[in-house]
C-alpha cells in the first residue's frame, strides 16, 4: 500500500497481517479522494474501523486539519501507530483504542467532523447498521451540518438507504467494492448511482 497524493505521496504503509482486516485498495482510495477533493483541505476527518490507517493518513497527506483513528483490535491498532510513526507524523491526529460504538457514544470534545469514513471488516456486516445508526441518531451531534459520511462495503451488499437523519445520496461502485455517501436528510439533493 502507498499514499497516493499530497505531502506524503508515494510513501508506503504497512498492512496488518492476516485476513482479519481488508485494507482499502489504492484504486478505491484514489476514487474516494477524487470525490472528496473539494472538501478535504482543513477538514476534521473521522476514520472508523481504521485498520492500517491508510484512509485517515491519506486525508492528512491531502490537507485534512485533523484525523481521529478509531480501532479496537490490537494488531491493526499497532499497525496504525507504526504507520504514523514511520511517516514522522506527530500531531494533527488522535488514535482512539476502543470500539466504534464506545467512541460514538462518548461524544464530547471530538465533535464537528466534516468527513466520516466507515470500513468495518466485511464479516462485520452488522457494524454498518450500528455505526450508521448511531451517526444518524444519538451521535449526530458529532457531525458538522454539511458532514459527509462514507461507508465502504461489498458491491452486492449495501447498507440501508437511510439511518435516522442520514440518507444515502450517492452510490459509487468499483470492482467488488462500493462506496455509499450519506448526508443529513436536509442536505440531500437527489439520489444517484454512479458505476
Amino acid at each position: 500500500m502507498r499514499i497516493i497524493a499530497g505531502t506524503l505521496r508515494s510513501r508506503t504503509l504497512q498492512a496488518p497481517p492476516g485476513l482479519a482486516t481488508r485494507p482499502t485498495s489504492d484504486r478505491l482510495r484514489e476514487t474516494l479522494f477524487n470525490v472528496l477533493a473539494p472538501r478535504i483541505a482543513g477538514a476534521h476527518f473521522l476514520d472508523l474501523y481504521a485498520g492500517s490507517g491508510a484512509v485517515g493518513i491519506e486525508a492528512l497527506s491531502r490537507g485534512a486539519r485533523s484525523v481521529v483513528f478509531v480501532e479496537r483490535a490490537a494488531v491493526p491498532l499497532k499497525t496504525v501507530r507504526a504507520n504514523l510513526a514511520r511517516l514522522g507524523l506527530r500531531d494533527g491526529f488522535e488514535v482512539f483504542a476502543g470500539t466504534v460504538a464506545a467512541f460514538l457514544k462518548r461524544g464530547g470534545a471530538d465533535s464537528g467532523f466534516d468527513l466520516v469514513f466507515i470500513d468495518p471488516p466485511y464479516d462485520g456486516e452488522s457494524e454498518y447498521g450500528a455505526a450508521l445508526g448511531l451517526l444518524g441518531s444519538s451521535a449526530a451531534g458529532l457531525l458538522n451540518g454539511d458532514a459527509l459520511v462514507i461507508a465502504e462495503h461489498r458491491r452486492n451488499s449495501q447498507p440501508d438507504e437511510s439511518y435516522g437523519v442520514l440518507t444515502r445520496d450517492r452510490l459509487l461502485k468499483q470492482g467488488d467494492a462500493a462506496l455509499s455517501f450519506y448526508r443529513r436528510t436536509s442536505e440531500v439533493a437527489k439520489p444517484g448511482d454512479i458505476e
